[in-house]
């Protein structure tokens, strides 16, 4: 009967061993999902599932042994007073002192932070100009990325850490998606997707793009601001900057959100252009641009300066059949002819609105996408028939196959067109820059002004495709040169079988089985000892 009850007695402790086990081993396997659910690793429960089911674990786990001290209490007191004892106690001082040294040195890691880049390229190490630049800031900057859910910050954060590492704790940045906030976005002057406001007191500047060498340039124009003036030709029948029924105002705001000063230039009147004038934006003329005004603006541009020239189809103008001097210079001396037609593009709900489907890689349509279009109402388009020496072109967008640039148009109502031979086939350029790499002046030509009006200039990608304009002919290039990272290119190269079974045989037998064979031996060496 001793003998059954002994049995019994056996049984139960083990069963209470095996859900101890079991409930411990739960514990953990819910503890380590806590941990990967808070750093965003994990989300298929929620915390109060995870919770409950730590706490139900934890409890089985402290039943279950309980229940074996109490069938066992001889054991329990040979384990705290025996042999084993001591070398448990021995491993648990040493693991405690091993605990106590990883937290003592994290303490002193987060007291006194130090990034390290151990990449072999020093990928994520700021070049010298930067680091200058962060480290005389004069007071805090705050950075805000305006990134919407459609593009990655993963990038932005990591450079935007580094900034921050750098800076001596006068760097600082969020994030707002624009689509959720467009008012933040409007208010701050940013009409693309992708680009970062630096504010530092009452000075304000946006990098056009989250890339050290934007960032770097936006800093160093915040640390040493100079004005920044523009001027709008006036005297041809163009939108006034004044919000009106046909303005550029909201242009104009937007421009001075990022520091420029926005003028009216009447160069019938004044006869020469300012010295502080970074760029001469001509939008919209219904009169042609006089010939002396041209060699004026052909003055400017040799020694430097850019202009912004938007002429809509003759058709919508005053023009008539005269010649168009503005036009004949630019074909010129630039190889850009603003074409006679009206672009029809059927991929568009209306035919007379010139849609962008394709953009080239330039400054000015960086960030450019599906989601950011240009949409040109009633626009003509651009055509390279020359490279002069020394100029660079450079077409910016295109419309899709599905449009033409058609010639034969009699009125502004037009009737049922189609393509004809004469037309020309798509698809056809919106707009071209061009650059002249001696002078270093440069122009951009647009097929159209009325999408940078009032009631365009925030529809799509309209507004930043302007400003993107506007600031790559009036920046200073050489104001910073930061040279870019070429990351080292990594190769994996596949092992052959005889590799892959040696590797096979290494992780999975050979050293596992030596664990085994010392566990085993150290047991037996101890046994025979007694």
């Amino acid at each position: 009967m001793a003998n059954k009850n002994q049995s019994n007695k056996r049984s139960y402790t083990f069963i209470a061993l095996i859900v101890a086990a079991l409930a411990l081993i739960s514990t953990v396997l819910f503890l380590i999902t806590k941990g990967l659910s808070a750093i965003g690793m994990f989300s298929g429960a929620t915390s109060d599932t995870l919770n409950r089911g730590l706490l139900l674990s934890a409890g089985f786990t402290i039943l279950a042994f309980a229940i074996y001290v109490v069938l066992e209490p001889e054991k329990i007191r040979q384990a705290i007073t025996g042999r084993q004892a001591r070398y448990g106690s021995n491993a648990l001082v040493m693991t405690i002192a091993f605990l106590g040294i990883l937290i003592v040195g994290n303490v002193l890691t987060f007291q006194n932070p130090k990034r390290l880049d151990l990449t072999q390229d020093k990928s994520h190490t700021l070049a010298p100009e930067t680091l200058k630049a962060l480290q005389t800031l004069p007071a805090s900057v705050s950075a805000v990325g305006f990134f919407s859910s459609t593009l990655p910050t993963d990038t932005a954060t990591q450079l935007l850490n580094n900034f921050k590492a750098s800076s001596n704790g006068r760097f600082s940045f969020k994030f707002v998606n624009p689509d959720t906030d467009p008012v933040a976005a409007k208010q701050a002057g940013i009409t693309g997707d992708g680009k970062v406001l630096l504010t530092m007191g009452d000075q304000k500047e946006i990098a056009a793009s989250a890339t050290e060498t934007d960032l770097a340039k936006a800093l160093i124009r915040l640390i040493n601001p100079k004005p920044r003036t523009v001027y709008f030709l006036a005297g041809h029948g163009e939108a006034t900057l004044e919000a009106s029924d046909v303005s550029m105002s909201t242009a104009k705001t937007t421009l001075e959100s990022k520091n420029y000063t926005v003028k009216s230039l009447n160069l019938v009147a004044d006869n020469k252009i300012p010295d502080d004038a970074l760029a001469i934006i001509i939008a919209g003329p219904k009169k042609q641009v006089s010939e002396q005004e041209v060699q004026t603006l052909k003055k400017y541009v040799d020694a430097g300066g850019s202009l912004i020239v938007m002429e809509d189809p003759i058709l919508f103008t005053d023009f008539g059949t005269a010649s168009d001097p503005l036009a004949d210079y630019l074909a010129t001396d630039w190889g850009l002819m603003l074409d006679n037609d009206v672009i029809i593009d059927l991929s568009s709900q209306q035919p007379l609105n010139a849609v962008s489907y394709s953009a080239n890689k330039h400054p000015i349509t960086q960030n450019l996408s599906q989601n950011y279009l240009v949409i040109m109402p009633q626009a003509r388009s651009i055509s390279i028939t020359s490279t002069p020496q020394n100029v660079t072109q450079t077409p910016l967008i295109q419309t899709s196959p599905n449009s033409w640039g058609e010639k034969n148009f009699t009125n502004a109502q037009g009737t049922q067109v189609s393509e004809d031979p004469g037309d020309l086939p798509g698809p056809v350029t919106m707009a071209t820059a061009g650059e002249n790499t001696t002078t270093k002046g440069r122009v951009v030509v647009v097929g159209n002004s009325i999408f940078a009006e009032d009631k365009g200039f925030d529809a799509y990608g309209n507004g930043n495709f302007f400003v993107n304009s506007v600031d790559w002919a009036s920046e200073q290039e050489d104001l910073i040169n930061i040279t870019p990272h070429t990351p080292t290119t990594r190769t994996f190269i596949p092992p052959s079988q005889i590799q892959l079974l040696i590797i096979l045989l290494g992780s999975v037998i050979i050293i596992p089985g030596l664990v085994v064979f010392a566990g085993v031996s150290s047991w037996l060496a101890r046994r025979r000892q007694g």
